[in-house]
């Protein structure tokens, strides 16, 4: 698939020739003369001329000359881009004198859509259906408000579309239209369009059949919501797992071809290391030190090595020097930025540099040199950090280890896996001994750990899903969590003491009010006896570990999550709530994660004596949003992914009975969580047919008017498949009368195996199993919603049924709800008697 051009100055890390913005965000720029061309000047222009004006005559207007003409198209495109100016034909307008709101429309699955603004001070607006005209999902839209209502998201419609967000989709084959034409609908069920698709196969190719994949290429609009289109591709079968991987990617736009300057770079870097490459490094090649990865892992990021010092432990964190081999500004480092992450899928990786370096040339492989950038600390016996010194170094790996190998061998005490292990156990003992210590200082200043479940994929030879279970996770992984937050940390605060402009990792405190619903609601379960009289953000780890030991613990977890906010990067130095740690950022992974790679190079140039005007506040900053940005896109293609599978995984469990736990309630039915598949669904109350069922949303219960009956928070049932749909991603359940109903939160009836928890990364191949699920699921919030978070509804909040745990709360957040009449009185139908 073609990949989208970049707009002039678009990448954030390498500016244009022409950039001379040097003080600041805003790009501000005061010439000899004393002119002043910045943002604001231009804002302030617009603002006294009162009508749209051409990128000449704002060059005019501020006196500027041609000499500074392409800095005020920067700051014209810049302005654009934030949604304070529009851009109208040859002609740009003032957004706030227009009464228009610039952003990105996000349409829902029942077809309602909210656009979110490129102004953050600025609330999302609703948009109906009537009111999108020609817009997609994804496009960049100007809207007009049309309706203001107090405490609730005002109502617009789209006025103008500005760029479209995607261009390129996969399709459902619908129906043949004629020799060479097809009816077919995109993927993305939020996507309100249908194509009829030209497609010519090549000789011999061939021909879609219904409910092929086909990828199209839109054209002219035909009729309302129907559009011309050219079929490029065939994907395949649609209820491959491999085609629905290859169809996420395009409905994401993840990069799956290198260009080919970046391919030529990567081939022309040597097989292996050399003797020129170690020079100026300190030689540790004789210290045993190990990775620790997931079995599937190719890429190795992170080394470790623990030794007992007097009164404490040394721990060096040896991290894949990257920044060796690709120089700023290179083809390479473009293409990285770009991507600004790697992308795992349940069957395939999309990395971030090319397998050549990614598993090779940078990956710390064992038996072999491997130049890498070190973190070397020092603890006291009670686990607290005492010093801290980085510096660039060869290893030689002793060890290439998996999580399971490190949990049977260290805590369980396999006697084949110690002696396999036996030239590095005597390390990893202490490493045990360093990590347990490291966690309990985390615990005590208040780090949250959410104890979610992840699932793992297990597919069989052909392809084929036979099982979604939870992923086990192993004191491996907390071994390998903890020296990774504590070597994060470390950099941070060092780059920090030294003034040196870095990516911070942040996570902003909760939302009060979301902290308050929380509370609340819990209140309704068993867990009210748990909470103080006036809980705050401090009390989260106290609800969470009352949770532990009941069956509510995946619940409240999940509750918790839904009230974080979103871990993003940041030049600005603000604190991580979810780890407690007041500096953070991001040094462990440079070979998936470009935002590490920054850090890297913000380190050498440090050492060099370089740090304090190593990178420009407007490079920094760019980077740092366009790097949070990939990382969502990212995540939401995990998410899709994972829902595709296991719908398609459920399709032919249709009839068959779950038990489950509701996870959330509407007035129109509640969701849940099927503990069995790792699954949601939705049980509507037009299936329950006993009785009339009133809604009480603030202690979260449907209660039959007659019976008495009630359906609650946490609550155990048993349910019946009824249906689900691939195409709009959904899994419809039935109550299943007589079967199991317990009261929310009963004590849990089972241990967890010694040595295992309940967690893990999901589904994902390669790195699947790294960072830290504190770091990136648990504490960190980085799990917690997109922007559409910020959106207030009725009801529960969660009106939404889709296939993955945790994403009913993204359901809701989208408005994704049946259109029902507003009153909370709901039943199905009456049987009759």
């Amino acid at each position: 698939m073609a990949r989208k051009k970049r707009k002039h100055n678009e990448n954030p890390e390498v500016p244009a020739e022409s950039e001379s913005r040097q003080s600041g965000q805003s790009g501000q720029f005061r010439s000899s003369r004393g002119l002043d061309v910045s943002p604001a000047a231009v804002i302030k222009l617009f603002r006294e001329r009162k009508k749209p004006l051409s990128d000449n005559e704002v060059v005019d207007g501020l006196k500027a000359g041609r000499v500074r003409r392409q800095q005020v198209r920067d700051i014209l495109d810049d302005l654009v881009e934030e949604g304070r100016l529009i851009r109208i034909d040859r002609a740009y307008g003032l957004t706030e004198s227009m009464k228009l709101l610039v952003g990105r429309l996000e349409i829902t699955r029942s077809g309602v859509g909210y656009v979110v603004p490129d102004d953050k001070r600025r609330k999302d607006l609703f948009i109906s259906h009537r009111d999108m005209g020609d817009a997609w999902h994804g496009d960049r839209v100007a809207a007009a408000v049309t309706r203001e209502r107090a405490g609730k998201n005002h109502e617009g419609r789209v006025a103008r579309i500005l760029e479209r967000g995607q261009t390129a989709f996969p399709c459902r084959v619908v129906k043949r239209m004629g020799a060479d034409l097809f009816l077919c609908r995109p993927t993305d069920p939020r996507q309100p369009m249908s194509f009829m698709a030209d497609y010519r196969p090549e000789a011999g190719g061939k021909e879609p059949s219904l409910e092929d994949i086909i990828t199209v290429t839109a054209g002219e609009k035909l009729e309302y919501r129907i559009y011309s289109g050219t079929a490029t591709a065939l994907l395949g079968p649609q209820r491959d797992a491999a085609v629905q991987e290859r169809l996420v990617k395009i409905n994401h736009e993840v990069p799956t071809v290198f260009p080919r300057r970046a391919l030529a770079e990567a081939g022309a870097l040597p097989e292996e290391p050399g003797e020129a490459d170690f020079a100026g490094r300190q030689d540790l090649r004789q210290v045993p030190f190990v990775t620790i990865d997931g079995a599937k892992a190719r890429d190795f990021d992170d080394a470790i090595h623990v030794e007992k010092i007097p009164r404490g432990y040394r721990l060096r964190v040896a991290i894949a020097d990257v920044s060796h081999y690709v120089p700023e500004g290179s083809a390479l480092d473009k293409e990285a930025l770009e991507r600004g992450n790697s992308y795992y899928f349940p069957q395939s990786v999309e990395p971030m540099f090319p397998e050549r370096l990614s598993n090779g040339l940078c990956s710390l492989n064992p038996h072999v040199p491997r130049l890498a950038m070190v973190a070397d600390m020092k603890f006291s016996d009670k686990g607290i950090i005492r010093e801290s010194t980085f510096y660039t170094a060869v290893i030689q790996s002793a060890a290439r280890l998996t999580y399971a190998q490190v949990n049977r061998g260290l805590l369980l005490g396999d006697e084949a896996e110690r002696e396999a292990m036996a030239p590095v156990l005597p390390m990893l003992t202490k490493a045990e001994k360093l990590a347990r210590l490291l966690n309990a200082l985390r615990r005590e200043r208040g780090t949250l750990d959410f104890d979610l479940p992840e699932p793992e994929i297990h597919f069989n030879l052909y392809g084929e899903t036979v099982d979604i279970r939870p992923r086990v996770r192993h004191f491996g992984h907390q071994i390998v969590e903890e020296f990774m937050i504590a070597a994060n940390e470390a950099v941070a605060r060092f780059l920090t003491e030294q003034g040196t402009p870095l990516l911070y990792r942040i996570h902003p405190d909760p939302d009060p009010a979301k902290l308050e619903a929380l509370f609340k609601l819990l209140g309704t379960t068993s867990l009210a006896t748990s909470l103080p009289a006036e809980p705050g953000p401090g009390d989260l780890n106290l609800m969470l570990r009352a949770a532990g030991d009941t069956d509510l613990d995946f619940l409240v977890s999940r509750l918790a999550l839904r009230t974080m906010m979103q871990a993003s990067y940041s030049p600005r130095h603000e604190g991580h709530f979810g780890l407690a740690s007041v500096c953070y950022c991001h040094f462990t992974s440079p070979i998936r994660r470009y935002a590490d790679l920054v850090v890297h190079r913000a380190i050498k140039r440090t050492l060099a004596g370089e740090g304090a005007a190593w990178i420009s506040p407007v490079k920094l900053q760019k980077a740092a949003e366009h790097l949070s940005r990939r990382e969502r896109v990212a995540m939401e293609a995990e998410r899709e992914i994972l829902k595709r599978i296991t719908v398609l995984f459920l399709e032919d469990k249709v009839g068959q009975e779950f038990t489950g736990i509701i996870g959330s309630l509407a007035d129109f039915g509640f969701w849940v969580e099927l503990k069995e598949v790792m699954a949601e669904g939705m049980v509507r109350l037009s299936t329950i047919t006993d009785d009339y069922y009133g809604f009480f949303p603030e202690r979260q219960e449907l209660l039959g008017e007659r019976t008495g009956r009630a359906f609650r928070l946490g609550q155990t049932i048993t349910v019946e498949l009824m249906d689900v749909g691939i195409d709009r991603l959904e899994v419809n359940l039935r109550l299943v009368e007589g079967g199991e109903m317990g009261e929310p939160g009963g004590r849990k009836g089972k241990p967890r195996p010694a040595g295992s928890s309940k967690s893990g990364r999901s589904g994902r191949s390669g790195r699947s199993e790294r960072s830290g699920r504190s770091e990136r699921s648990g504490g960190s919030g980085e799990q917690a919603k997109s922007s559409k978070s910020r959106r207030s509804k009725k009801s529960s909040g969660v009106p939404g049924a889709s296939a993955a745990p945790g994403t009913a709360q993204a359901a809701a957040e989208s408005g994704d709800a049946p259109k029902r009449s507003s009153s909370s009185r709901r039943r199905g139908r009456r049987r009759k008697r």
